[in-house]
């Protein structure tokens, strides 16, 4: 797309943001995380959830700045580690728009089935990563320019909107 200007959030030092989950919507393989989902998880091992590519465990790329559960699901925000190849690819690839999807890596701990949909109420994370195509599609790293508290009202507003 000719003049196309920067589409995602992600600034010089390589920090983004995004959610990773949104709660009540399916996924492509009809997963529904659940409010509260990701508490007990992130109450024991925040510290040690990694960002990934791909969901390749020899393809680490930055770090975990923030991660919490909101309203909506589960907000992000992240850093690539500069001068790691796969990272300075990924960061100038968001800066131009071309990738964007965010997805979890996780073990469920307890879930039902109800009508086809499994519904995850309690999972434990592991990592989250960057990734081409999200099993939920909203899940994505956020537009640009916007500091926390307004990339999770445009987060909304374009998931709304879907």
């Amino acid at each position: 797309m000719a003049g196309k200007t920067s589409a995602l959030a992600i600034d010089a030092d390589g920090r983004f943001s995004g959610y990773a989950s949104l709660f009540n919507r399916r996924d492509a393989s009809g997963d529904v995380v659940m409010a509260g989902a990701f508490a007990q998880s992130l109450a024991r091992r925040r510290d040690r959830i990694r960002l990934l590519f791909q969901h390749d465990p020899k393809e680490p790329v930055g770090i975990w700045e923030a991660i919490g559960e909101d309203a909506l699901g589960l907000f992000v925000a992240g850093r690539l580690v500069p001068g790691v190849p796969r990272a300075d690819a990924l960061k100038r690839l968001i800066e131009n728009g071309a990738l964007d999807g965010l997805s979890i890596g996780f073990r469920t701990v307890r879930a039902s089935r109800a009508g086809g949909v499994r519904q995850l109420w309690q999972i434990e994370l592991f990592e989250i990563s960057i990734v081409t195509f999200p099993m939920l599609e909203d899940a994505r790293i956020a537009p640009t320019g916007l500091s926390t508290g307004a990339a999770i009202a445009a987060a909304t507003h374009t998931i709304r909107n879907r």
